[in-house]
């Protein structure tokens, strides 16, 4: 088994409900301004983005505005990858009703509910994490943070009528959820009030709500400048960026498959290996690595390990993907070069690409491969092996 520690432990799995149903009256646009774009993509993207990247994130549930259910769900399709855990399913007239749509198109097994707004783009996989622990022990949490400025009351909106003490008072922001179970009994008893978030139905129905630390960074998009602020918080991190290369090879071997990115190739022979012999998983594993600053692929899953003998790389690649999110990074594009005489690689070029760029969450654009040969000179050239070549870079998430 990998190291102590080498992973974390499986955790619970949870839900999240993303209401977009939103409009872009304050910021004078026509589309609802979960669509409108920071750096180059919709901020709804980046919202489901931070969610689905977590390991006990089973589901993701968008919740659009009737004229906009088609437009969301080509959106998610185009700029998210294929078949990740996300549905898109139909708002109310409220928010309250959009995320009971939501709760309700949730899968029955799911007994944590988070709930975030689509228009808060930078949410931290930490802070999702945090609130995620807190309804584990609390029941029910939310993410806020403690109000910085005086606050003043006004008798008629235009003079002072009063300062208000600030030392208990908390800006709420999301995620915010509970249990399953405690979320539909605050549905079912006050869902008819009008509230404007699910931390109040909460309230109403007697349930203890916990206070989890936000992050300043985690803002609300409702005017043009605050576009302008997430587009500056968003360059600064991306200044931390790490590459990592990865280097693998295999010999043939015969009564084997051959197994290049999760895809069997119509070969015969495979390659020899304690696991599948995926050389191609192999390498982008050993680069993810690299870059984590992480050892390499034969630390953590030893050779000499029989829980390993014949396992799908696919599989190793899921563990050190969970290691790559549980250290804050994603990945964000890898290449990769397959060095191969034979077989011909053309065909299942496209299908490699789909399997890698699903397990390691991205885009199919962002996993390039190619195959080359050797000219036949040395051991590839020879046809004794295989060997394969992988470079990426990672960010924060």
């Amino acid at each position: 088994m990998p190291e102590k520690g080498v992973f974390p432990p499986m955790k619970e799995k949870a839900g999240v409900v993303i209401p977009a149903a939103g409009s872009g009256t304050r910021m004078g646009s026509i589309v609802p301004k979960q669509f409108l774009h920071l750096a180059g993509k919709p901020l709804l993207v980046y919202s489901v983005n931070a969610f689905a990247q977590c390991d006990f994130i089973s589901q993701v549930v968008v919740v659009a505005g009737e004229d906009w259910y088609e437009p969301t769900t080509q959106l998610l399709a185009e700029l998210l990858p294929e078949n990740w855990k996300t549905m898109v399913v139909v708002g109310g007239q409220r928010r309250q009703d959009s995320v009971r749509n939501g709760l309700n198109a949730l899968d029955e097994t799911i007994d944590v509910v988070l709930v975030h707004d689509g228009a808060r783009p930078l949410v931290s996989g930490g802070l999702i994490e945090r609130c995620y622990s807190a309804i584990i022990e609390y029941g029910a949490a939310i993410a806020a943070v403690p109000v910085k400025d005086t606050l003043k009351k006004a008798d008629d909106g235009q003079k002072v009528a009063a300062t208000v003490d600030r030392d208990m008072l908390w800006q709420a922001q999301t995620p915010q959820g509970a249990r399953r179970d405690l979320l539909a009994s605050a549905y079912e008893q006050n869902g008819d009030s009008d509230v404007t978030d699910e931390s109040t139905l909460l309230e109403k129905a007697g349930i203890p709500v916990h206070l989890v630390a936000g992050e300043e960074s985690n803002l609300k998009i409702t005017r043009n400048e605050d576009l302008i602020l997430a587009e500056s918080i968003m360059t600064h991190r991306a200044g931390t960026i790490r590459i990592g290369h990865g280097f693998d090879a295999h010999r043939f071997s015969d009564f084997r498959a051959l197994i290049l990115g999760g895809v069997e190739i119509a070969y015969h022979r495979g390659l020899a290996g304690h696991s599948d012999a995926d050389v191609v998983c192999h390498a982008l594993c050993d680069a993810i690595l690299g870059a984590l600053g992480s050892g390499d692929i034969g630390r953590h899953f030893p050779d000499n390990d029989p829980s390993y003998e014949g396992i799908s790389s696919l599989i190793l690649l899921d563990r050190v993907m969970e290691r790559c999110g549980s250290q804050g990074m994603k990945l964000t594009n890898a290449d990769v070069t397959v060095v191969c005489q034979a077989p011909r690689l053309a065909p299942y070029i496209a299908a490699m690409q789909s399997n890698l760029a699903r397990h390691c969450l991205v885009g199919p654009e962002n996993m390039n491969i190619k195959a080359t040969t050797t000219e036949k000179m040395g051991y590839v050239g020879r046809e004794e092996g295989i060997s394969c070549h992988a470079v990426v870079l990672i960010e924060k998430r």
